[in-house]
């Protein structure tokens, strides 16, 4: 049997699809599963044990609305898709995009999450999305209205080797013991509203500093300048790094403190404690999967830039307290 699934966007939400595809995984075991997801998150997909077979879609040649660039690629997706002679595709996202898509396969079967008015024609099963519910959820809601067995749900992330070697050898590099606690900060999330202030983040590094843990600023490419407080402080950076290469440093810490960003969802999945800052409107549909206690939220009426430096803390030493299982790095 030939399954495939998409979710172009965003890494957070990529992630969350991460417990759905082990219960394919599991209703399907000899099944061959293929994701189409967009360029930027493939490499993410590495750590899906479940999935054989990756298709990237360049969304940003789509969207030049050069006819050079996007005509060949719509046709070799579509040629590539029916070629694949799926017998079910499975639209975790629902937009209009992945629901065109989806149609495009020829799949006898077909599933998706509708988010919008005009979009159940492309499937021959569609579940219209809870907006209430964890995004984890709402994928998991199509798959048990297509009948097939959602149970013991496993969100655990396999890093890949490469990263592993690359990550350990980021941490020799910048003299860090990974035997001695580390603090990984994750600052920046793309949504500036979303942003706790940066002296916070000081602050809290240099509290556990002061108790002999050791502490990385993570980022992206763009962030490098933005962490000059940090380095000046003589705090190390990977800013730049790739996701997977971040993920294993935060794999290597001890604790991974951050914004709504898909880096903190990605160290759930890599079996790491994690305190996220956010909104509380934000909390049901997003919050770590299976641990909506490791959010702080603002007071009421407030946003994320008004939360306490103390309530973080408060919620490092509760998480850091309570007993789980924690994946080896």
């Amino acid at each position: 049997m030939n399954i495939l699934l998409v979710r172009l966007k965003s890494i957070g939400d990529v992630v969350f699809t991460l417990p759905a595809v082990n219960v394919v995984r599991d209703n399907y075991p000899a099944a061959k599963i293929t994701f189409l997801t967009s360029l930027e998150n493939a490499p993410l997909l590495a750590g899906f044990r479940g999935v054989d077979e990756i298709i990237p879609l360049d969304r940003a040649a789509f969207r030049s609305g050069n006819p050079l660039k996007v005509v060949p690629q719509f046709f070799g997706l579509l040629r590539r898709l029916r070629a694949g002679k799926f017998d079910l595709a499975v639209d975790f996202q629902g937009y209009g995009e992945t629901a065109w898509l989806t149609r495009f396969t020829g799949a006898p079967e077909r599933w998706g999450s509708v988010y919008g008015n005009g979009r159940q024609w492309a499937y021959t099963l569609g579940v219209v999305r809870g907006n209430p519910l964890h995004h984890v959820e709402r994928s998991l809601a199509v798959l048990r209205a297509g009948g097939l067995a959602v149970a013991n749900l496993r969100n655990t992330f396999n890093l890949p080797p490469a990263a592993q070697t690359a990550a350990g050898d980021f941490l020799r590099i910048n003299r860090l013991n990974p035997t001695r606690p580390i603090l990984f900060l994750q600052p920046f999330t793309s949504t500036p509203g979303k942003n706790w202030p940066l002296e916070n983040y000081l602050a809290v590094a240099q509290h556990w500093h002061a108790q002999g843990w050791q502490i990385i600023f993570g980022g992206g490419p763009g962030d490098r300048t933005r962490l000059e407080r940090a380095l000046a402080g003589r705090f190390v950076a990977s800013a730049g790094v790739s996701l997977l290469v971040t993920g294993g440093l935060m794999q290597n810490s001890s604790l991974v403190i951050g914004g709504d960003t898909g880096a903190l969802h990605l160290a759930v999945a890599l079996g790491r404690r994690v305190v996220m800052l956010m909104d509380s409107g934000a909390v049901k549909s997003a919050h770590p999967f299976q641990h909506p206690d490791w959010v702080v939220t603002p007071p009421p009426g407030g946003k994320v830039p008004a939360i306490n430096t103390l309530d973080v803390l408060s919620a490092c030493e509760r998480v850091l307290a309570e007993k789980i299982s924690i994946n080896p790095p």
